[in-house]
């Protein structure tokens, strides 16, 4: 028998009551073995409660995007796009509130968990079904976990959810609406993973799809969810067409939305060039944008359109340093780089008041952020110097210093996802230059990005990206040998059993200040003790729209969800 917890305040949160009304009679939270949310069904809309007015039912909205849909499997996803459509198209036990980061009801109505953190059980809505009839239950989920973390080598599915779910030991189904999720050690970030949004989700498939091979989940009419839309059609590189699916009525209780969605279609545009989406927006072409370019916010804002965005919630923008590399094994030359460029700058020079410069690896809205921006992170050119000076790096004939017949000449290899990145990389390049450091950029598009991966560890000096999770345990994730290993640290690395234990403590408790206290020592080590990165700029996903659109949401992974939106013509 597990050790179960007995009340909210020893899972380390407060005791809460939703008033969520199902026919005039209200529902609230109870605490029966460990934290256990209970929720029924709310009216109203969130789009009339924002002041836009009575929804409208019908049409179709023309939506643009920076990049495409590789597959309209949403688990296999790696690119904000495929995390957009996918989460139109799939739903996810829980949701998280963008505000507060509470994790609250969606297809489960309630939870529990033991005391070890190695056992969650969640009791299902009973009236969910997926778009071809089928009913959504613990079976379900069953399938859908094992083959998120474990894969399919028969069917050529790649396993995507082994880091998210670590330690996943399985999951049992006592009765039809019941599934225990079991990890064999402490998984304290498991909860909010169930909510996750962003790259390769776990956002639920029928059995019949699961079934299928991952080239016969390029037929969009082969991938079969449980959400608000479903596939249309899919043309690779071009466009992604959803439907309406009618008999949608279980949309997460926060966002008030009883019902199908009110659009009766979407279309994804694939458009690269940010000019071009712009271009079209004005001409009407396009209802609205993501991925708006900088210097267009304000052009657009004055010919009428709005801007609505959101700071992603997980780590900023950043340079992960190779520390099997050279020169960026040395701690020296990573410390001088994080205090020899000028963020202000870039604050002036590149990003618009969407965006922020970086303070931690941890954006401003993940608990437990803590502000490096007066220490370690401080620009101070005269430092960096003193820095390379003393560790041996002398200035040569062009200024880019040398040590032992070598120079210090430092590989990147980024994304251009984001619109922002690299102008924000370049002005890096060129202040690191003045102190003696010669930055070799190069910024790809997402799918070459990732093929280069495989020769990151030998190849590459720093690698730019961020990391999408509204949870402190995305640091493990980024960080741990045991994970992404965004540093590539050797065995013989000085301090790679502090990290890995540190980074392992961020799934051992939900207890808030616990956790808060975890997430410090993390940054610490990452930021300042071993300085495994230079955190850049917090990224935000801005989306420009006509003024007849309404009600597109932001989650706490800043993904967007259209289940709500509408026009008013």
């Amino acid at each position: 028998m597990t050790d179960s917890l007995t009340s909210i305040e020893q899972a380390g949160g407060p005791r809460r009551k939703w008033p969520w009304v199902a026919g005039g009679v209200a529902v609230v939270l109870i605490a029966v073995l460990g934290v256990v949310w209970a929720v029924g069904s709310g009216p109203g809309d969130a789009a009339a409660a924002q002041g836009d007015g009575k929804p409208v039912s019908g049409g179709t909205l023309e939506f643009a995007l920076l990049d495409y849909q590789r597959s309209p499997d949403p688990q296999w996803g790696s690119n904000y796009a495929e995390s957009i459509i996918g989460n139109n198209v799939t739903d996810k036990l829980t949701w998280q509130d963008p505000k507060t980061g509470e994790i609250t009801p969606w297809l489960a109505e309630s939870w529990s968990y033991n005391r070890q953190l190695t056992e969650f059980t969640f009791h299902l809505r009973h009236d969910v079904t997926f778009s071809d009839g089928t009913p959504f239950n613990a079976a379900a989920v069953k399938a859908n976990f094992d083959q998120y973390v474990h894969g399919d080598p028969k069917l050529g599915i790649v396993a995507s959810g082994a880091s998210l779910f670590n330690g996943y030991a399985g999951t049992s189904t006592p009765d039809e609406f019941t599934a225990v999720v079991r990890f064999a050690k402490p998984n304290a970030s498991f909860l909010q993973a169930t909510s996750f949004t962003a790259n390769a989700q776990p956002g639920f498939l029928s059995l019949s799809t699961l079934k299928k091979s991952a080239d016969q989940r390029t037929n969009p009419k082969n991938v079969i969810g449980t959400g608000p839309f479903v596939y249309e059609s899919w043309q690779e590189q071009v466009k992604t067409v959803l439907v309406k699916r009618k008999d949608y009525n279980w949309s997460p209780p926060a966002l008030h939305h009883q019902g199908p969605a009110y659009l009766d279609k979407i279309v994804f545009n694939t458009i690269p060039e940010a000019s071009v989406r712009t271009g079209s927006l004005k001409s009407g072409t396009i209802d609205a944008t993501l991925d708006v370019g900088t210097t267009d916010e304000e052009p657009l804002k004055a010919a009428g359109f709005t801007i609505i965005s959101r700071q992603v919630s997980g780590t900023a923008i950043r340079w992960d340093f190779n520390t099997s590399l050279f020169p960026t094994n040395d701690l020296a030359v990573r410390k001088a780089i994080q205090r020899g460029w000028n963020r202000e700058s870039i604050e002036k020079t590149v990003l618009t008041k969407s965006y922020s410069i970086a303070r931690s690896i941890l954006a401003d809205s993940v608990t437990g952020f803590v502000d490096y921006s007066n220490t370690v992170l401080k620009y101070d050119p005269d430092e960096a110097k003193r820095l390379l000076d003393a560790d041996g790096w002398v200035p040569g004939a062009d200024g880019i210093r040398v040590k032992n017949g070598q120079r210090l000449v430092v590989k990147l290899v980024g994304i251009n996802n984001l619109v922002a990145n690299k102008p924000a990389y370049e002005s890096i390049q060129q202040d690191l230059r003045k102190i003696g450091i010669d930055v070799q950029l190069t910024v790809l598009p997402l799918a070459d990005w990732a093929a280069e991966q495989s020769k990151a560890r030998t190849k590459w000096n720093v690698k730019a990206a961020n990391r999408s999770r509204n949870d402190p345990g995305v640091l493990r994730l980024a960080y741990s040998p045991q994970a992404d290993d965004g540093s590539y640290l050797p065995k013989d690395f000085p301090g790679y059993g502090e990290i890995v234990s540190t980074l392992d403590k961020l799934d051992s408790t939900l207890d808030p200040a616990l956790r808060k206290e975890y997430a410090k020592q993390a940054q610490d080590l990452i930021v300042d003790k071993y300085a495994l990165a230079n955190p850049v700029y917090n990224p935000s996903q801005v989306i420009a729209e006509a003024p007849y659109v309404h009600g597109i949401v932001f989650d706490a992974q800043s993904r967007n969800h259209f289940v709500d939106a509408w026009k008013s013509r």
